[in-house]
């Protein structure tokens, strides 16, 4: 599931949007009012259920991708229903680059309307085998996530306030 040429990406678990506002997220780091998306290098990055937290590392050239959940999000993974809306990309700009075409998030500033109803995302393990993506189950995030962090790999980490506690000691 990946955008077309000229357009971008959405992911939610709400199948009935038809017109997206820019807000300001509850979790936002940064101010303004936005609608996200993504374009097709970023968009395996939300192939997960919204609130799953996750690692995500790739090399400079994005040819090698490794994801990581936990455990405890493999039912859910199995069962959500993800939806992504496709947009025009003209109103969308470039919001912060990752390095080494790993692609990048991109916000408007106007309200946007879909090209279209929510496309079914489908199967989650499915897509992360089709496009060569490692995806590791942990028990737990937060050493892996030290791992990529001293690493030389370009990484993320999203929704990490709901991983498991770090383990201590």
């Amino acid at each position: 599931m990946r955008p077309e040429p000229g357009q971008v990406l959405h992911f939610s678990e709400d199948p009935t949007i038809t017109r997206f506002v820019p807000h300001l997220a509850a979790t936002a780091r940064q101010p303004g009012e936005y609608v996200w998306a993504v374009d097709a290098a970023r968009s395996p990055d939300y192939w997960f259920p919204r609130q799953c937290p996750r690692v995500l590392a790739w090399d400079t050239a994005g040819t090698t991708r490794v994801h990581a959940v936990e455990y405890g999000w493999l039912d859910r993974m199995r069962t959500v229903e993800l939806y992504a809306y496709r947009f025009d990309a003209a109103p969308f700009r470039p919001f912060r680059e990752s390095g080494g075409g790993a692609g990048f998030a991109v916000v408007a500033t106007e309200p946007v309307a879909p090209l279209g109803p929510a496309d079914r995302v489908g199967d989650l393990f499915a897509l992360h085998e089709e496009a060569g993506i490692e995806l590791r189950v942990l028990a737990n995030l937060w050493a892996f996530w030290d791992e990529v962090v001293a690493g030389p790999l370009e990484h993320s980490g999203i929704r990490l306030r709901n991983a498991r506690p770090r383990p201590v000691g």
